[in-house]
């Protein structure tokens, strides 16, 4: 036997050994039983697969309101089937299609919108919070939230809901050695919520720092929980902050600290140490909470957050010079509007906003549909592909920018 031959047979004995171990492995991952509740949610859902395609049935199972106002009401969802529900990431959302009947009698309007899951996953229901939208006080003329009003005044136990599967990028990562700090601003709290449970239940142990910002104690949701929670959990740490106080609210009983959720709390209350921070509240908190804490160190990676109210938040990751200064042209076919472009907007969507041309719209993240319009001419491009599939020869105008002139069906 020459040395060539017995140097390939020793390398067959070791790849067949290889093989052997793989194959070896493989089957007692499969044999294993890993509960699907128990394992760890991955770090990126960007190629999440949906619990379920298009629409389904749930049933309302109970509804309540969590603050002492009445503005703020809890809907328990079950589905119709009964198959019971996978586990989605905790500060997801979920997208439903309303059939709103109108005032003025006609075809009913048909409308989506997106609210966060507001508990821990379950396989049997889900609960969302939702706060009644008022007309804004300084303009009384214009109408109140349309989808908050229908759920507030006319859903009632029994009635049946139409609701995508659960998605959204915002969500706790799982690294249970990093401390997380959940900053919420009124009903930015309803994700935050989620991710908490969450953790409880799965990483009792994970130091945890809930910072929530409201007014004054009647528009304080989930008190008595939440409250309970940091009775419980040694490693939760609940500070609540009112901005207007009333007079029957006691401080350190009610709430933790008087003023808003700023640095220079956080810099007092929080340990040293890296720290992940998610943050839920209206634009001009996140508006000037973000940047102050990239100011203070916080690296951008860091800091999760999600938006609500008429427009989204700018990322997180500064646009590039490149997207900031070009000035393209935005023609909206139907609106008969062409604007000029000059990268002062995060997104087509509150470009159109800003400029008072009407755009459907529902989770303002790439996830839902919505606000798919149509392109005649030009391209349109995304930072991040988004979650929906938008269909060739349309864009997304919630999460995307102009790639070059534009011609919109909008």
């Amino acid at each position: 036997m020459t040395a060539l031959q017995l140097l390939f047979y020793i390398c067959a004995a070791l790849l067949f050994q290889l093989a052997i171990g793989i194959g070896l492995a493989a089957w007692r991952w499969r044999g294993s039983g890993t509960s699907p509740m128990t394992m760890p949610i991955e770090a990126g859902a960007n190629g999440q697969k949906l619990a379920w395609p298009g629409l389904r049935d749930f049933r309302v199972l109970r509804r309540q309101f969590d603050d002492a106002l009445r503005t703020q009401c809890s809907f328990h969802l079950a589905p119709v089937d009964g198959v019971p529900l996978p586990p989605f990431l905790a500060g997801q959302f979920l997208t439903f299609a309303f059939d709103i009947p109108q005032p003025a009698g006609g075809a009913n309007r048909l409308i989506t919108r997106c609210y966060s899951v507001s508990d821990a996953p379950r396989p049997d229901a889900y609960r969302i919070t939702v706060k009644r939208v008022l007309s804004p006080p300084n303009r009384p003329e214009l109408p109140p939230g349309i989808a908050s009003s229908h759920l507030h005044d006319r859903v009632q136990e029994g009635d049946l809901l139409r609701v995508r599967a659960p998605s959204g990028r915002f969500f706790i990562d799982a690294d249970a050695e990093v401390p997380a700090v959940f900053i919420a601003g009124g009903i930015g709290i309803t994700p935050l919520v989620s991710m908490l449970g969450w953790c409880l239940a799965q990483q009792p142990g994970r130091v945890l720092h809930l910072f929530y910002g409201l007014r004054h104690g009647g528009e304080h949701a989930f008190k008595s929980s939440l409250e309970a929670l940091a009775a419980q959990h040694p490693a939760f740490h609940l500070n609540v902050v009112y901005s207007q106080p009333g007079q029957a609210d006691v401080l350190g009983r009610d709430h933790q600290h008087a003023g808003y959720v700023d640095v220079a709390l956080l810099r007092q209350t929080l340990p040293h140490g890296r720290h992940a921070f998610y943050i839920c509240g209206p634009p001009p908190m996140m508006a000037s909470l973000i940047p102050a804490l990239i100011a203070w160190g916080i690296p951008p990676q860091d800091i999760h957050h999600e938006a609500f109210g008429p427009a989204s938040l700018v990322p997180v990751q500064a646009a590039s010079a490149e997207a900031a200064t070009t000035t393209v042209e935005v023609q909206f076919r139907r609106s008969g509007r062409t604007l000029i472009w000059d990268g002062q907007d995060a997104s087509l969507l509150d470009f159109a906003e800003r400029h008072g041309i009407a755009a459907e719209s529902g989770c303002r993240s790439g996830s839902c549909g919505s606000c798919e319009t149509g392109i005649r001419s030009g391209t349109v491009r995304y930072a991040v592909k988004p979650d929906h599939e938008v269909a060739a020869g349309r864009c997304l105008l919630c999460v995307g920018t102009p790639g070059s002139a534009l011609v919109l069906d909008a």
